[in-house]
């Protein structure tokens, strides 16, 4: 149970993290302090990911690598939610149709390419874990996710004025 508290708790720190790198990104801080963030973030949700691993020596020289690759891509993902965040609050008093189609269209796209990066990323996981492990890092993944997307969820406003 004190393992399942201390995940917990670590998520809902990964998720504040992860919160503010996208409203510092948003907010076009200076890329110093964004970068701060984000190591911080990146360093953060490793630890948790090392904590409830439970990887072997072997088995961590082989993962990490994986686990950083990995990592790298899923940030350009999350970058780009963060820039489309951002269009959304731009565009937010003055939306148009055009604006709201182009909005979801690339919101859409953003949604497709997470399962195919998982996807791609599953083999190589596969290779260096038994598949007890890979479950257990691809659930990690998820709460982190669900969690990171939950907060967002909250504090961005429904369309003003949908008909």
């Amino acid at each position: 149970m004190k393992s399942d508290n201390k995940v917990g708790l670590i998520i809902v720190m990964l998720v504040a993290i992860m919160a503010m790198a996208a409203l510092a990104a948003a907010q076009d801080k200076p890329a110093d302090n964004m970068q701060i963030v984000l190591e911080k973030m990146r360093a953060d949700k490793k630890l948790l990911v090392a904590e409830n691993m439970q990887l072997t020596e072997a088995e961590a020289t082989a993962f990490w690598p994986v686990y950083d690759q990995y990592q790298d891509e899923l940030f350009l993902l999350r970058t780009r939610t963060a820039k489309l965040i951002k269009d959304y609050g731009d565009a937010y008093d003055k939306m148009t149709n055009d604006t709201a189609k182009k909005l979801l269209d690339e919101y859409m796209t953003i949604e497709t390419l997470g399962p195919k990066l998982r996807q791609a990323y599953l083999p190589k996981f596969r290779k260096v874990l038994p598949e007890t492990k890979v479950v257990r890092y691809y659930q990690i993944e998820n709460k982190i996710q669900a969690a990171l997307f939950y907060e967002i969820a909250s504090n961005i406003p429904l369309i003003k004025g949908a008909q």
